[in-house]
C-alpha cells in the first residue's frame, strides 16, 4: 500500500480499524484498515469510474511481491478460522448484537437510534443465544449452513455457515446455541448429511487467536 500513496500507512499512523480519506494511485478513496482474512489488509472505497484504474495500479505495484488473486472459497476458509461472521449468515436482523458478539460496536450513549431499547434490554436481561465456533469431526463432508446442533440428545441450535480451515487443518462451523450452553465446550454433535458428527466449541479463534497478524506493522 505504501507504494501507492504518499500518506503514512504504517501501523502507527493507520492502526487496525482506522478509517480515513486519502489518495491511492492518485485516486480519491476512503480506506479502512480492516481484515476479513485475518491477515494485514485493507478495504478501499472508490468511485465506480475509478475502480479499474485502482485495480490496475494495485496489480502493477504488487507484481514483484508475488501478489495473486484468490477466490471466495479461500476467503471463506480464512474468515472461518478467525471466527468472523458473514452478513446474511451470522449477522442478520433476527440476531441481536449481544447474541452475535457485536455488542462492543453499539454505542448506547447515542440517545436516538433504531433498536436502542432492544440493545439495552439485551444488556440487562442477557442474550438468549450466542454465536459460537465449532471444531467438527466432519469426516468427508463439512457443514455449510442450517444443520441442526445436538446436545444431550436434543436439537439446541443451528449452524449458520461452515467449511474447511486449510491453515489449521480442521472442519469449522459457526452457529447459534443457547447462551447457557455457550461456555460448554464438549458434548455437541452436528448433523451433516443425516449423520451426527462430534463437535466441540472453540473458546477462541482457531488461527492467530490474539489477532496479531492483522495488527502487525
Amino acid at each position: 500500500m505504501s507504494r501507492l500513496t504518499r500518506d503514512d500507512v504504517s501501523s502507527a499512523a493507520l492502526p487496525f480499524l482506522a478509517f480515513r480519506a486519502m489518495e491511492v494511485a492518485m485516486l480519491p478513496v476512503h480506506i479502512g484498515r480492516i481484515s476479513f482474512t485475518g491477515e494485514l489488509g485493507y478495504e478501499i472505497w472508490v468511485p465506480a469510474d475509478c475502480q479499474l484504474a485502482l485495480y490496475q495500479a494495485i496489480i502493477a505495484a504488487g507484481d514483484d511481491l508475488g501478489l495473486r488473486h484468490f477466490g471466495a472459497r479461500a476467503l471463506n476458509s480464512l474468515r472461518l478460522e478467525k471466527s468472523f461472521g458473514n452478513w446474511a449468515r451470522e449477522y442478520r436482523p433476527i440476531y441481536t448484537p449481544g447474541e452475535a458478539g457485536l455488542d462492543r460496536f453499539v454505542d448506547v450513549s447515542k440517545q436516538d437510534f433504531i433498536g436502542r431499547e432492544a440493545v439495552l434490554r439485551d444488556r440487562t436481561e442477557g442474550p438468549g443465544r450466542r454465536l459460537v465456533t465449532f471444531s467438527v469431526d466432519a469426516g468427508d463432508a463439512d457443514a455449510i449452513g442450517d444443520e441442526p446442533v445436538w446436545h444431550g440428545g436434543e436439537v439446541v441450535g443451528w449452524i449458520t455457515s461452515g467449511g474447511y480451515g486449510h491453515c489449521v487443518g480442521k472442519s469449522i462451523a459457526l452457529g447459534y446455541v443457547p447462551a447457557s450452553l455457550a461456555s460448554t465446550t464438549s458434548g455437541f454433535e452436528l448433523e451433516i448429511l443425516g449423520e451426527r458428527r462430534p463437535a466441540a466449541i472453540a473458546s477462541q479463534p482457531l488461527h492467530d487467536p490474539m489477532g496479531e497478524r492483522m495488527r502487525r506493522g
